[in-house]
């Protein structure tokens, strides 16, 4: 069942061609979770899942392999609403779902059946790219398939870049071929998963496995969590007692600058809706809003955060400060561009 505020549990599609690092970042996820639990659907293609036992030990009664197989080759999103369900049914305690795709996965697919699952406690949580630096050319030569990959994506992680030998150039031919998406650059799979989805560092979870309990692999684990993994992305919050104006803001979010990743937080909407607050979630350039009513005796307040790589901050905040209302008015369709992002209501019984 859905939590009564809204919140869902966001489902990040990890693609990228064989060899570029999926599995190595997802066990980095794994293993730096800041206490969060992440459920993993492995798509492993081919008779032995080499994959999924890679990943078996850490995962435990979290993983679900699709086997033998492509996903995205299914007829519908049915088989994967099954995995789905089974992470998040509120017993499980998952705070994020991660799918890594086959080598061989269209990543189209997996997205457009994330996007299609009727699951109302579930919501798209963006397309992880994974990019081999080493071998860049190389696939492109022999998968050329891979920019229009790179062009459906949400972020792009340039993985291996102490094996490139012109690390710069493959990192501009990347930003060249992506539509917006952010661009982060990496060895060993080492992203920060702040970057990804919320984490929840220090909080007690009774009676579940933390993954930051679990033992490390390999000897570059041993410095993976410094914090050079934090200068891999910009974060800006903004608070204010104003409301917003629906149309200001709805033009800044449709014309969000590139290597903005994610938007997260609470909208006033002061005169324009007095009865509800609007938590919004915006991850590349998927974006949806949850009316939801004011918790008694909270203030009214627009709290807003944005996680991007490269951004201007300080440029995004003017932007955002001159989204403030105006004067209180009453405008009765000034609130249309926002409905168009909130749910149906028969897709938001739980």
């Amino acid at each position: 069942m859905e939590h009564s505020s809204g919140r869902q549990i966001p489902v990040v599609v990890l693609a990228g061609f064989l060899g570029s690092g999926k599995t190595t970042l997802l066990n980095h996820l794994l293993h730096h979770s800041g206490g969060s639990r992440i459920g993993a659907v492995v798509n492993d293609f081919g008779a032995i899942e080499i994959d999924a036992m890679a990943v078996a030990g850490a995962l435990g009664d979290s993983t679900l392999s699709l086997g033998n197989g492509c996903l995205c080759c299914a007829v519908d999103g049915s088989e994967l609403d099954v995995y789905l369900e089974r992470l998040a049914r509120p017993s499980a305690g998952i705070d994020v779902i991660v799918i890594e795709a086959s080598g061989l996965a269209e990543p189209q697919e997996l997205v457009r059946m994330v996007l299609a699952s009727e699951h109302p406690g579930i919501v798209y949580g963006g397309l992880v790219e994974v990019v081999d630096a080493a071998e860049f050319a190389r696939t492109r030569a022999g998968h050329p398939e891979i920019d229009r990959h790179l062009g459906l994506a949400d972020l792009v992680v340039v993985n291996k870049l102490d094996r490139a030998k012109d690390a710069e150039r493959v990192l501009d031919v990347v930003r060249s071929l992506v539509d917006r998406a952010a661009v982060v650059p990496a060895t060993h799979g080492r992203v920060d998963p702040e970057f990804l989805f919320d984490c929840r560092p220090g909080e007690e979870r009774v009676g579940q496995l933390s993954f930051d309990d679990l033992p490390r692999h390999g000897p570059a684990d041993a410095d993976e969590h410094t914090e050079h993994l934090h200068a891999a992305y910009d974060s800006l919050s903004l608070a204010s007692a104003a409301p917003l104006d629906p149309r200001r803001l709805i033009r800044f979010l449709d014309s969000r600058p590139e290597g903005l990743y994610r938007i997260k937080g609470y909208i006033d909407f002061g005169p324009y809706d007095t009865g509800n607050r609007y938590a919004v979630h915006a991850v590349g350039r998927f974006l949806r809003f949850y009316p939801e009513a004011w918790p008694a005796g909270a203030e009214r307040l627009t709290q807003l955060v944005l996680i991007g790589t490269g951004i201007d901050a300080a440029t995004l905040r003017k932007e955002l400060e001159a989204c403030v209302a105006d004067a209180p008015h009453t405008d009765e369709q000034g609130m249309w561009g926002v409905l168009r992002y909130v749910r149906e209501p028969e897709d938001q019984r739980g």
